[in-house]
């Protein structure tokens, strides 16, 4: 479980990593020496801001469940990990009584390019009610 956590929260940060890095995001520094003194820079920053944050990953859910009935203690799960456009990721692991699998589907608009599991369908759902 431990290994799959760490598995997980690899895959979190190099995700935000590369959001970080496709946004050129600024340095708190670099983001005050040039601020708009007048509102409407203030809005047109705003409205820039806005535009950058709808790229990141902020639609977020798990769903955890049992892949087969001999398993308990709902040691499956499906993570969505989505922008505000609904594209984005699904993980998923199946653990089984002697191995564990993990996949990644790319969802786009909300739905799966590949044909998502009816758990990774919820989670996209899910993804999209969360607001962050």
């Amino acid at each position: 479980m431990a290994v799959v956590l760490a598995l997980l929260a690899l895959v979190v940060a190099a995700a935000a990593l590369v959001v970080a890095l496709r946004s050129g995001r600024r340095t708190p520094a670099e983001a005050g020496d040039d601020l708009p003194a007048d509102a409407a820079g203030l809005r047109r920053e705003v409205a820039a801001l806005r535009a950058e944050a709808a790229g990141a990953l902020r639609h977020l859910a798990v769903v955890r469940y049992d892949a087969f009935d001999e398993m308990g203690g709902r040691l499956s799960w499906s993570l969505a990990l989505l922008d505000d456009a609904g594209d984005g990721v699904v993980l998923t692991s199946i653990r089984g009584r002697n191995e564990a699998r993990t996949y990644a589907k790319s969802v786009a608009a909300w739905a799966g390019e590949q044909e998502l599991s009816p758990e990774e369908g919820e989670a996209v759902a899910h993804a999209r009610m969360a607001r962050m």
